[in-house]
């Protein structure tokens, strides 16, 4: 199989690659280096640098293409308003012009790298009143550190379930906002060029590699990144957000189930799946994992800090149903977050 694949040089991309290579694939390397994520360095050798926006930078790259695996994306929460332009030209202008050059040089089967972002808020249920579907929580109840969001008819704090890939898709975020609208890019490019997407929605990936402390990264390098400076990891909220973190392995073997599967089949077909560990974790405990990894090398224990602080992007509980993915890509992830967050710890990351 020969792969195009974008965001190379990212912790994802770079694992992905080498995955794809070690079984006898075809990679064809392609990365645009944003300063925030890369900071000054210099793309990797063999690696294609170009503006992935440019439509007409693409034509000789995809020339003898059997599909692309697209990882290029601005990441993070944003951090300020102002960021709004760039997860839109990055992430949907580049997502649009790479699928314009793929219909015009005849390639016709992508994966593309998707968040659980697109969700919004997770499932949530009421024990009497059943499944209910939140609006934002307010400001007001925030500052009063009341963080979990109630149902509208008793007002009992609602219980989490498991999100499957038919939930209803409600971004909360500048960069969640951005995702949606590459799966919407992708789900009518597959209608209009007669072709086949896969998108799978990460769910919070960590591992090897990862940026070093910076805000667009995620929260697990963040942790980590305060232990290495000797300070307590600064945990939002009351740290009882449940989340699923997902090792960058895993999201590699996933990726690899991916382009078997979009290759493997006709075309007029969009699934979305979502890669996750299936083992669902607080905030606080990955703070605590972290920590714990971090004093084991060290001999000394930092405890993580709960700041009653919040962000009004974020949602309280989002964690996935991993079962379509079990059932459709043959993907099941192997590491469990209580072994890859304390390895994490010591990984190499990515100045």
């Amino acid at each position: 199989m020969r792969v195009l694949l974008t965001g190379s040089a990212g912790f994802i991309g770079a694992t992905v690659a080498r995955r794809l290579e070690e079984r006898g694939d075809e990679v064809v390397r392609v990365d645009v280096m944003l300063e925030n994520a890369h900071g000054a360095a210099e793309p990797p050798a063999g690696t294609h640098h170009l503006d992935v926006r440019d439509a007409a930078a693409w034509p000789d790259l995809l020339r003898g293409i059997d599909v692309v695996c697209h990882q290029s994306a601005l990441v993070g929460a944003g951090v300020r308003v102002s960021d709004l332009p760039h997860y839109a030209a990055h992430n949907d202008l580049g997502t649009a012009a790479l699928l314009a050059a793929m219909h015009e040089a005849g390639v016709d089967r992508l994966v593309l790298a998707s968040s659980m972002v697109v969700y919004g808020e997770g499932r949530y249920a009421c024990v009497e009143h059943g499944v209910q579907v939140p609006p934002p929580r307010r400001r007001e109840a925030l500052d009063a550190g009341d963080f979990e969001n109630h149902c509208a008819t008793c007002g009992r704090p609602l219980s989490w379930e498991t999100v499957e890939e038919d939930a209803r898709l409600d971004p909360r975020s500048a960069y969640a906002a951005s995702k949606l609208a590459q799966e919407h890019y992708a789900a009518a490019w597959v209608r209009q060029a007669d072709a086949a997407a896969v998108a799978l929605r990460y769910h919070n990936v960590y591992g090897p590699g990862m940026p070093r402390d910076t805000p667009y990264s995620g929260v697990a390098a963040m942790f980590r990144s305060s232990l290495e400076r000797g300070e307590a990891p600064q945990v939002f909220e009351d740290g009882g957000q449940a989340r699923d973190f997902v090792h960058v392995d895993d999201v590699a073997r996933a990726n690899l189930a991916a382009l078997d599967a979009v290759t493997g089949e006709g075309t007029g077909r969009f699934a979305a799946y979502n890669v996750c560990s299936g083992e669902p974790v607080t905030i606080l405990d990955v703070a605590l994992l972290v920590a714990e990894g971090t004093g084991e090398a060290s001999g000394r224990r930092i405890e993580p800090e709960v700041t009653g602080g919040y962000r009004l992007g974020d949602v309280r509980h989002v964690v996935a149903s991993p079962d379509r993915a079990r059932a459709e890509l043959g993907f099941s992830a192997q590491v469990r977050p209580c072994d890859g967050l304390p390895a994490f710890a010591t990984a190499p990351l990515r100045a």
